[in-house]
């Protein structure tokens, strides 16, 4: 019979940093994990960059935590953004921060992230154990350890660091929500969080493969003129409708999708205001006079969104620029300052960046990360109720919770 003082299942994020700590801290540790390779969920994070964390204090990240951020007080106060910073420079990965205080690795590369906890692991003597977690070992509201499909193994602590159901080929299955209600705990609907759109129109279609930089997009609810969203920055024109960073930090703004309850608002040109931009297009128009209008936009629009808005403003394509009225002209400027699209649906959870919904933390102690149900049993990461907006912050909310679990036992 193989016993440990620490057990973890999952070898992600949240899996991987706990192990350190309670190797560190003398614990025998050991990690389940039914991937070949470990963290395999960080290697594709910000397109294989990993956005590690978010160079902020702890108010900035508890703004950008929606869903339960006051459960996460105690673990984010006991390790910091700063605390990430330093854990992975000194274990050999030097950091730099970009736009948005997002921090990534110098050298842009994932791998280096996981090398390093995957080395900091074995330098702590954290046995790895590649066997596919199966159900809990549970006695007298104590788990005892796990049963795998290639034995059994016991432990003082264990810990569920699953992940939650997004990038299931990565292992995140939603086998934690499983071993959670097994041990009596509650978990709330299980949703796509910072996920791409579909949208009711087809134009975005259209204009297939287009990306926009430096666009302002908005998320509007039943049609009120008060944004749920604003920011700047990119995004990105589907098969299905719209996608990119703008899109998936907007989608965790929304909670349910309904039939055009939500409209995105694309304001192409947010430097410059409706007056300012109308001058640019009379002076455009007035280099290219004798052009028909669909030829006239190549210095304002990309070209492969010309025909969608030409379309859209109701404006013949065949019209002569100098023929244009002043009022079709500022109903063009408001359309390419207001280009909306109606919300259909989610992209399947799959093809989440992260879940929203999990072990209610109602159950959770915030101190500690144990079970109020089941003695002995912890849980971290994504597999809680928590989840955040873009720019690192999920990633600290598994490397705090980890933490919080690793320091109190």
């Amino acid at each position: 019979m193989k016993k440990f003082d620490v057990l973890i299942i999952g070898g992600g994020a949240a899996g991987l940093f706990a192990a350190v700590h309670c190797g560190r801290f003398g614990k025998k540790t050991a990690v389940i994990e039914k991937n070949d390779i470990y963290g395999k969920k960080l290697l594709i994070t910000g397109k294989g960059r990993c956005n590690v964390t978010n160079n902020c204090d702890v108010e900035t990240v508890m703004k950008n935590i929606p869903t339960n951020p006051r459960f996460l007080y105690s673990a984010l106060n006991g390790f910091t953004s700063e605390d990430t910073m330093n854990f992975f420079e000194w274990s050999g990965v030097p950091l730099k921060t970009e736009r948005g205080n997002r921090v990534f690795p110098e050298s842009d590369k994932s791998s280096d992230i996981v090398s390093a906890l995957v080395r900091e692991c074995r330098d702590a003597d954290v046995e790895f154990i590649k066997d596919e977690a199966v159900k809990l070992i549970i006695e007298n509201e104590t788990v005892m350890g796990v049963e795998c499909k290639n034995g059994e193994y016991f432990c003082e602590k264990l810990l569920v660091a699953t992940g939650g159901k997004s990038y299931p080929k990565t292992g995140s299955t939603g086998d934690g929500y499983k071993f959670a209600k097994q041990a009596g705990h509650t978990v709330t609907e299980i949703r796509p969080s910072l996920v791409p759109v579909v949208t009711e129109e087809k134009e975005p279609t259209e204009m297939m493969g287009l990306s926009l930089k430096n666009v302002a997009l908005s998320v509007l609810k039943d049609n009120s003129s008060k944004p749920i969203f604003k920011e700047q920055g990119e995004m990105l024109f589907t098969h299905f409708g719209v996608s990119g960073p703008l899109v998936l930090s907007a989608s965790s703004h929304i909670r349910d999708v309904n039939d055009g309850e939500y409209k995105i608002s694309i304001d192409l040109k947010p430097a410059l205001d409706e007056d300012t931009l109308d001058k640019r297009v009379l002076r455009d128009f007035t280099e290219a006079k004798n052009r028909d209008f669909q030829n006239s936009l190549g210095k304002l629009l990309p070209s492969k969104m010309i025909p969608v808005i030409v379309r859209l403003s109701g404006i013949d394509g065949t019209k002569k620029v100098n023929e244009i009225t002043r009022e079709e002209r500022q109903d063009l400027v408001k359309l390419i300052k207001n280009l909306t699209f109606t919300i259909k649906k989610f992209r399947p959870v799959d093809e989440a960046i992260i879940t929203s919904g999990g072990v209610s933390t109602k159950e959770i102690n915030p101190k500690t990360m144990e079970s109020k149900i089941t003695k002995n049993l912890y849980f971290a990461g994504e597999v809680i109720d928590c989840d955040a907006y873009t720019g690192g912050f999920n990633l600290q909310i598994a490397f705090s919770t980890a933490y919080a679990f690793a320091v109190n036992i």
